[in-house]
């Protein structure tokens, strides 16, 4: 059959960009096939791009090459790195976008990306031969054909949206929904469910009252995202706190009957991580107030988006719950928040690649997989888009493990687990998060995608040359020498009786740092900064990646080593009782399928695994 592409890429989202762009980098001729073209990475929901965990997976795709990092360094009006004050393996780069700006950066890179094309066309249905997709279905009845296909439908698909008691048909506010492809895929008897998410109603800043309201500017030394990036390039700007009161808690709670998610009018689970105002008033009963942010959705855009009060409750009484908010109470709502229900297929059918098991070709990503953000969906693009410009090029499939990225531990989470709510990125996910650092992404990933062929030039020459002054400060640390009282002088604690170190020794002690190593020794006065502060996190974390790496090997060594069916899990001192349930549930047949259980800890591992080995060596005796 002739194929017009290699790749067809459905959707223009923040999944879909990058899965089309991971897949023309590979040499893949590839259509991105959206509604719009001047949609393309269109913020639907927060004006924002990263977090803790979320920021993570940006800094992962940009180490690979991708889109989301530099976009939204292009579009980042407010930079913040969060949990500042704690280790670096749990601090997460955020940025407050301008909307616009972010929009037309994206499809400015998209138009650029050589072998791809945009075409604007409904995509109605998969061309399939059996169980083998070759092609799209367009709405006026022409066909596309490829050697794969990637989904990435977002909320479209029977998206539903609900306002107090009223529903209608859309895919977000003021877009169709996708109804034809979402038939298609339920009678082809996938494991379909239902999720949804919700959005704030939108403000008018104008007319929000700023006074005595508490302010919140960015960082002074702004932390991107791109490893290519050294400044942002728009104007900077502050964004605005109030909170929830009493009288805001009591509208809401006379009013949940009215609110379609406590009035019966959605089946679809909500991200318990992000929930409605309904949710926060019902759950935390005992709480006053809720912190509220208002964050400008562009420079020339009087928008406010009121981060932390998503709701489904009927205009006038989002007007009436809002107004009683300090600084609010003037306010003019422009667009009224609301919940989306829509389709999703249970990501346990997906191969690590993920490509849908049930029909060869055939790869999701984003929400479609139960997901939830533009971070995970932009992550997930990426993979499916690798992996689709290979099975176009009949190569291998291209897999990342849970001890080399955050990618590695989403698509693990969600291919083993499924989804019993939107999966959401938390640091916490991780087991290896010392080594899964945001500011290594690129020492960790970039030799991966050099070597896969999806990293530019561009990158290589900057990867390069950076490690080339990582190795020339490691090399000079580790030539000299500091004696115990040396570094006692400089402030680092240590015993002043203690043996001789060298650099690379001394920068991993407790208060150590390059600028106190430097005030002793000349030779490392030549050291760029940001070499100077990836040396020091290095050194800082050396001893415990070192015994986590032997964790990672051990578990590896380990992964396929059978559990028997009758294995008692109650009987494990030590085990959470909660750990105990979920292993007598899911009665897992081998240490790596037990280890991608939800909360499963890398203690909790070895004590399985201390119980096995003992139980061989009675057999063996």
């Amino acid at each position: 059959m002739k194929h017009d592409f290699d790749v067809i890429v459905v959707g223009g989202g923040h999944a879909g960009a990058d899965a089309a762009h991971a897949a023309a980098r590979m040499g893949a001729a590839t259509a991105l096939v959206t509604l719009r073209a001047n949609d393309l990475g269109v913020m639907s929901c927060n004006p924002a791009i990263g977090g803790l965990g979320k920021g993570h997976l940006v800094r992962e795709i940009d180490a690979l090459d991708g889109l989301m990092g530099r976009v939204a360094d292009a579009a980042g009006i407010q930079f913040r790195l969060l949990n500042r004050k704690k280790g670096p393996a749990v601090q997460g780069p955020r940025a407050q976008a301008d909307r616009k700006l972010y929009r037309q950066a994206m499809g400015a890179a998209i138009a650029d990306t050589p072998g791809l094309r945009v075409i604007e066309a409904e995509v109605s249905g998969l061309l399939l031969e059996g169980t083998t997709v070759n092609g799209v279905l367009l709405g006026d009845g022409s066909e596309l054909h490829a050697s794969a296909v990637v989904l990435t439908t977002g909320t479209f698909l029977r998206g539903t949206i609900h306002i107090g008691d009223k529903s209608y048909p859309g895919g977000r506010m003021g877009a169709e929904r996708s109804q034809l492809l979402a038939d298609q895929l339920a009678s082809l008897s996938l494991p379909l469910g239902r999720l949804k998410t919700g959005t704030p109603p939108r403000l008018d800043g104008r007319t929000i009252n700023w006074e005595g309201l508490e302010d919140q500017p960015g960082d002074e030394s702004p932390t991107l995202f791109s490893f290519l990036s050294d400044a942002p390039k728009a104007r900077q700007v502050s964004c605005g706190i109030t909170y929830t009161n009493p009288q805001t808690h009591q509208i809401i709670t006379e009013n949940l009957h009215r609110s379609a998610m406590y009035g019966g009018h959605i089946e679809g689970v909500g991200p318990r991580y992000c929930p409605s105002i309904e949710d926060k008033v019902t759950r935390f009963s005992t709480k006053d107030s809720h912190q509220i942010f208002l964050e400008p959705e562009g420079l020339d855009d009087p928008t406010i988006y009121p981060n932390g009060i998503s709701t489904s409750l009927p205009e006038n009484v989002q007007e009436a719950y809002v107004r009683s908010i300090v600084g609010l109470e003037q306010v003019k709502i422009l667009q009224p928040g609301y919940a989306i229900e829509y389709d999703y297929i249970d990501p346990r059918a997906l191969t690590s690649s993920l490509e849908l098991r049930a029909l060869s070709n055939l790869f999701l990503a984003g929400q479609i997989n139960g997901t939830t953000g533009y971070e995970e969906a932009a992550a997930q693009g990426l993979v499916a888009g690798l992996n689709a410009a290979h099975r176009a090029q009949e190569k291998d499939p291209i897999t990342f493990s849970r001890a080399e990225s955050y990618i590695g531990v989403m698509i693990d989470d969600l291919t083993t687990q499924g989804v019993a709510e939107p999966y959401r990125m938390f640091t916490s996910r991780a087991e290896f998060r010392l080594s899964l650092r945001a500011d290594n992404a690129d020492q960790r990933l970039t030799p991966i995608g050099i070597a896969l062929g999806c990293v530019g030039e561009e990158r290589t020459r900057a990867f390069n040359t950076k490690t080339e002054a990582l190795m020339d400060a490691q090399s000079t640390l580790s030539s000299l020498e500091f004696t115990s009282r040396e570094l006692s002088s400089l402030g680092v604690r240590v015993n002043s009786d203690g043996p001789r170190r060298n650099g690379l020794e001394a920068l991993g002690l407790p208060d150590a740092s390059m600028a106190k190593l430097q005030e002793s020794a000349s030779e490392l006065s030549n050291i760029a900064p940001s070499i100077a502060t990836q040396v020091e996190r290095d050194a800082l974390y050396q001893n415990y990646i070192a015994r986590q790496e032997q964790d990672v090997a051990a578990l590896e060594r380990d992964e396929n080593r059978k559990i028997p069916g009758d294995f008692s899990y109650d009987a494990l001192q030590g085990l959470s009782n909660e750990l105990k349930a979920k292993l007598n549930a899911a009665r897992p047949a081998s240490l790596g399928q037990a280890a991608r259980i939800g909360g499963m800890t890398p203690a909790a591992l070895g004590l399985i695994l201390a119980h096995l080995r003992r139980a061989e060596k009675r057999k063996v005796s």
